[in-house]
């Protein structure tokens, strides 16, 4: 008896790229998460500015028509709260090098004192990401001349503005991205696939009820009744019997 197998299309160069880029930005992450926190920190800040200053840029490009409307400094004459308003219109409405000034500033102290409060917290809570906000609006203030005549005072505000933003978006978004109550069960699972690049699998494990709980029982039966295939169940097995965690569980 002859078996006809179905021949599984190679993937497209557009899923090839993707999942490339998908094992080096992985990579990069496990390389960065090894390194002391002044490297990480240094790096995510300038890498989070270097994509801040681009769209900084693209920004400008939209808003330089708005720009050249301002009227210059001497123009404002010596009035410092008519100083101050010409100040905070050029720092929003600037062309594509101010722009990218700003972003760069606000996103790149932004990612670094993030960096810094999950080294140290060890989490990512609404806390962190207002502390972080803060500093970036602070120093938006900074460079972006929007002092007027009492800047301390402006910074101050500034900052405090960015962190309650901040912190409202950062509620937000977690209202609205609680998963289900089923995911609750398949973090480590997640977690497991993710690092091995086999997320795909998830709704394989989920029609099986291979729950966090099963994972330290998995064997090759269990995953082939699932219907995932030789390769990525040979891979599972392989991180189940080498996590340290699982292993102990599986005594």
């Amino acid at each position: 008896m002859v078996e006809i197998t179905k021949a599984i299309p190679p993937p497209g160069p557009i899923a090839q790229v993707q999942t490339k880029l998908k094992e080096l930005e992985l990579g990069f992450k496990t390389w960065l998460s090894k390194q002391s926190l002044p490297v990480e920190a240094a790096i995510v800040t300038v890498t989070s500015a270097a994509q801040g200053a681009a769209i900084g840029a693209f920004m400008g490009t939209l808003t330089a028509d708005a720009t050249s409307s301002l009227p210059t400094a001497p123009q404002a004459g010596l009035n410092p709260q008519a100083m101050a308003s010409l100040k905070q219109a050029q720092a929003l409405t600037g062309g594509p090098l101010v722009q990218a000034r700003n972003f760069a500033v606000m996103t790149g102290v932004n990612a670094g004192i993030s960096c810094v409060m999950k080294r140290i917290r060890g989490v990512e809570d609404v806390q962190s990401s207002m502390v972080a906000a803060f500093g970036s609006g602070a120093m938006f203030s900074l460079v972006s001349g929007m002092g007027g005549p009492n800047q301390a005072a402006n910074v101050i505000t500034s900052g405090l503005f960015f962190a309650l933003v901040q912190g409202g978006l950062f509620k937000l978004g977690q209202k609205f991205s609680q998963p289900p109550v089923e995911d609750v069960y398949y973090t480590r699972t997640r977690n497991m696939l993710t690092n091995l690049g086999l997320q795909n699998y998830e709704s394989n494990f989920k029609k099986g009820l291979l729950t966090d709980r099963t994972l330290p029982l998995l064997n090759d039966n269990a995953l082939r009744d699932v219907k995932i295939p030789p390769g990525p169940r040979l891979l599972i097995l392989d991180h189940i019997q080498r996590d340290p965690e699982l292993v102990k569980e599986r005594r």
